[in-house]
């Protein structure tokens, strides 16, 4: 009886244990998500192992700042996406490539156009450092938004 009380208690303060680290570790993500928001923050470049470099002056760590960014990306995105399935409607269902080029060329102007603030975010804040595959993504879709471009403008025949 005594052993098995000694090891209920052994179980219950080893699961006290864990219950405390992990609660410490739920805190400390939560304050990490609080005081560095995304990739404006520059936290890629503060990550283990630390990379020293005067870039990090360019950090902003204004989450306010961050929320504005974003929302102009997302409004890009939006009115890209609406061009985009109004301009794909006229060509799907009315077949008409004329009456469907001015919703495209605003699609792909804008998707381009959140692709461009997207890189030129990127470059300010040192993205090429620790983030290349993110790099290299916003280009090849900014070359496949070029290419739509020419697709839908070009005479092909």
């Amino acid at each position: 009886m005594a052993s098995e009380g000694k090891a209920r208690g052994g179980r219950m303060a080893s699961h006290a244990t864990t219950s405390n680290a992990a609660l410490a570790c739920q805190a400390r993500q939560q304050r990490l998500r609080s005081t560095e928001i995304g990739s404006m923050s520059m936290a890629p470049l503060r990550q283990a192992p630390g990379i020293a470099t005067p870039l990090l002056a360019r950090a902003i760590a204004s989450p306010l700042l961050a929320r504005v960014a974003m929302f102009i990306v997302l409004a890009l995105q939006i009115v890209a996406a609406g061009a985009c399935w109004t301009g794909a409607y006229a060509l799907a269902i009315g077949g008409d490539l004329p009456g469907a080029r001015p919703a495209l060329n605003l699609a792909m102007s804008s998707f381009a156009a959140f692709l461009f603030a997207m890189h030129l975010g990127g470059m300010w804040f040192g993205y090429w450092i620790r983030q290349e595959g993110l790099q290299l993504t916003h280009i090849g879709l900014l070359v496949w938004s070029v290419a739509a471009f020419l697709l839908f403008n070009l005479p092909l025949a």
